[in-house]
């Protein structure tokens, strides 16, 4: 048997740390069927900023929301911010390696998936494990779509939300960059 990649979130924004949480990592789930990650499913999650390595379990947020939050210890590898990578593996006889083909999505700086891609071996006459990246169509800026919110409506969710003033610009200003 070896481990192999099934799954990966490739560049996902961090958009929250939740330290009082039970543990986890927050996921959209809208996001994680499409690249096949399933809920209480283990992964690991590498930060692209610091190079801290952590292994945890998946749980589902809102659909449509783009989260991706650590939760209890993983809260402190983690800053908002930060990029990270997000993979799922699994367990296979290696004649298996032939058959499967991990998704690997990409994102934009406001958590849209920019890109699926997949990866694939096959055996060929130059070796017996040839492996290739299929590329998929990146998302063109105006085919992404556009969240329009209610500006007041949006602040005051988030100062309920127990954010202070500076986190909240923090938060408007990534959302009007991400639309414009």
């Amino acid at each position: 048997m070896i481990r192999v990649v099934r799954a990966k979130f490739h560049g996902i924004t961090v958009t929250g740390a939740d330290l009082d949480y039970h543990g986890s990592i927050t996921l959209d789930p809208e996001q994680c069927d499409l690249a096949g990650i399933r809920p209480l499913e283990f992964v690991d999650i590498w930060n692209k900023a610091s190079g801290a390595r952590i292994q945890t379990y998946v749980i589902f947020g809102e659909p449509g929301s783009r989260a991706c939050v650590l939760n209890g210890a993983a809260a402190r590898t983690c800053a908002r911010g930060d990029q990270v990578i997000i993979c799922a593996s699994a367990y296979i006889h290696e004649p298996a390696l032939h058959a499967i083909e991990p998704v690997v999505l990409t994102f934009t700086p406001d958590n849209q998936v920019d890109q699926v891609m997949r990866y694939r071996v096959r055996e060929t006459e130059r070796r017996r494990f040839d492996f290739a990246l299929e590329m998929g169509a990146r998302s063109a800026p105006a085919e992404r779509p556009v969240n329009r919110v209610d500006l007041d409506a949006f602040t005051s969710d988030l100062r309920r939300r127990g954010l202070d003033d500076h986190a909240i610009a923090d938060v408007v200003a990534r959302h009007l960059k991400a639309v414009a």
